[in-house]
């Protein structure tokens, strides 16, 4: 018999489970105590007058230290994670640690856990980590007396239940033919987690079955995300929490006009109302809370899929939201992708700060940014399946952290967040590594690679990965390491070119290394990161989990609408430079 884990506390409001739940109940802000200013620890002065002493020299660290890369090198789940070419010495990271327990990091960290609520701007838990939780997984998880490992197992239970329809041919379209594609519709933690996660996982996408997504509200996505499928065998995830996301419902209703229009056209509709309907009940599904607008759209509210205010937009590609997912890999292979983010969970839960993964890359980052003023981070995976996987950390990482104000509303005292960016593999090596390697910006770089490929080719009895992986060993120690000018020289370069030839080296780069990218390591790298993004956020003492910087323009947006189509007064209303811009636009439009 499991025993709960009670987690309403005396701060905030219930926070309602289930399809009780909507996005426009008033919140209130929960009172918590003010974060630690960081600055103020003695960790950070340690870290301070590290910087300002520090002379890199990974050449010469790794010569008087041959265990160094054994010291720093980490098992997290199937990850392995090398840190040894980072600008790191055994008194750098005792205080990064000891920074982290000074800020409270492992406070904060069971407090996210327990479902208190650490979203304070909006009043939310904050229980991603909920949603892969296993079943019968002790203690219980209850907030507010709600049973959230219940709640979370009949969705999932019921989302599986509808990929087996779907995959099995059960469920066809409104003339009878099986599903073929799946078109998701969604934009931002909506559509960059599901499809990072279908192109990573691409290998396990059963045959006969295949997904697009459409997000952006340009026009184009839609027509080109639609352009060759047979509106019969399609069927249309429309994911939006509240169904009234602007792009989503916008983009929603031109693929019903679409799949409509396309079936009517060949006859397998006779256009009535009555026969509309049914094939929107047909080849339409939501994920949503709002089921009186699903059900105005004319999806089946029975066909809609549920999920909780505790969940994140960027955080919830392991809910329903991963819908689309579940169909095309599978509900076994999901399952193993929620046992992936379950390990790092349990991994970044239950293990000391010293040797904590996301913990310590966290507080690496924290060293970059606040002490050796990096301002971005490349993440570079040798796998062509993660190419989608820098974009997806993008949202996870600048949404989250991208804040001025800790979340006591004082404003922060040092900077925080950085720009991540990243391609896949040798592609980068051709675009922006010339920049990595001898540029005057110090970019930490997270390299990522696997041992046995999805697709293991040869060419001429050679084998290619082996190739691929050789460049990814290379770059690592060429940014470590570099090349001396007597190196240089010792290769017969002309001496007014040996400059341009030197690398400096001491380019900080982090190893991870797992055996293949299967559906369970594809979890496990997500939530790494995601825990990343939480340790920077617990340092810096801001509401990692809100994102009001996306709101005002959504809200211009609205206003200026109305310029564009013509109304003088609203053009009127606005800036110079917008009304002239409004103005090139309008005499240029051709219709």
């Amino acid at each position: 018999m499991r025993m709960p884990l009670t987690l309403a506390g005396p701060h905030g409001i219930p926070a309602a489970i289930g399809w009780g739940a909507t996005a426009t109940r008033p919140r209130k802000v929960t009172q918590m105590t003010a974060p630690v200013d960081p600055t103020t620890t003695s960790a950070w002065s340690r870290l301070t007058s590290a910087a300002t002493t520090l002379r890199p020299d990974l050449r010469g660290w790794f010569d008087a230290d041959p265990a160094r890369a054994q010291r720093f090198s980490f098992e997290c789940g199937d990850l392995h994670v090398d840190l040894s070419k980072n600008l790191l010495t055994d008194e750098i990271l005792d205080a990064l640690v000891a920074l982290g327990r000074e800020v409270g990091l492992e406070g904060r960290r069971d407090a996210m856990f327990a479902g208190e609520r650490i979203n304070v701007t909006e009043g939310r838990s904050v229980l991603h980590t909920a949603l892969r939780r296993p079943a019968a997984c002790t203690p219980a998880l209850t907030l507010d007396g709600q049973d959230v490992d219940h709640d979370v197992h009949e969705v999932l239970a019921k989302v599986y239940a509808f990929a087996d329809r779907v995959r099995t041919g059960e469920w066809r379209g409104v003339t009878g033919k099986r599903i073929e594609t799946i078109v998701n519709v969604g934009i931002g933690g909506s559509d960059l987690g599901p499809v990072m996660i279908y192109e990573a996982l691409a290998p396990y996408v059963q045959p006969g079955l295949r997904a697009r997504f459409i997000s952006n509200i340009d026009p184009t996505d839609a027509a080109q995300n639609t352009a060759g499928l047979d509106p019969e065998t399609t069927l249309v995830i429309v994911a939006s929490k509240t169904f009234t996301t602007l792009e989503t419902i916008t983009n929603a209703r031109m693929v019903r006009t679409w799949l409509l229009d396309g079936l009517a056209a060949s006859g397998a509709i006779d256009g009535s109302e009555a026969s509309r309907g049914e094939a929107v009940a047909k080849h339409f599904v939501a994920v949503s809370t709002a089921l009186d607008k699903v059900a105005d759209f004319g999806i089946d509210p029975a066909n809609a899929f549920g999920f909780w205010d505790w969940v994140g937009g960027r955080y919830s590609v392991d809910s329903a939201i991963g819908t689309a997912v579940a169909v095309a890999i599978g509900p076994e292979r999901f399952a193993e992708l929620l046992a992936g983010f379950h390990a790092v969970d349990e991994h970044f839960r239950t293990t000391p700060l010293e040797r904590n993964v996301p913990a310590l890359m966290g507080l690496l980052n924290i060293w970059y940014v606040n002490h050796l003023d990096a301002r971005s981070h490349a993440v570079l995976p040798y796998a062509q399946q993660l190419h989608r996987f820098a974009a997806y950390l993008q949202q996870l990482t600048m949404e989250s952290n991208g804040k001025s104000v800790r979340w006591d509303g004082t404003p922060v005292t040092t900077a925080t967040g950085e720009v991540f960016w990243g391609e896949p593999g040798t592609n980068g090596q051709h675009a922006f590594y010339q920049l990595i390697h001898q540029g005057t910006q110090l970019i930490p770089a997270d390299f990522i690679a696997v041992a046995t490929p999805a697709y293991p080719l040869t060419d001429g009895g050679a084998d290619v990965h082996e190739l691929f992986l050789a460049n990814f060993f290379a770059q690592t120690a060429a940014l470590a390491f570099g090349k001396t000018a007597d190196e240089v020289r010792a290769e017969g370069t002309a001496e007014a070119i040996v400059p341009a030839r030197v690398f400096s080296g001491n380019r900080p780069t982090t190893s991870i290394m797992a055996p293949a990218l299967t559906p369970s390591v594809v979890g496990q790298l997500v939530a790494l990161y995601e825990h990343i993004t939480f340790t920077q956020g617990i340092v810096w003492g801001i509401d990692s989990f809100d994102q009001w910087g996306v709101e005002l323009g959504k809200q211009l947006a609205k206003a200026i609408e109305p310029a564009v189509g013509g109304d003088e007064g609203a053009l009127a209303a606005q800036d110079a430079s917008t009304q002239a811009l409004i103005r090139y636009y309008q005499a240029h439009r051709v219709r």
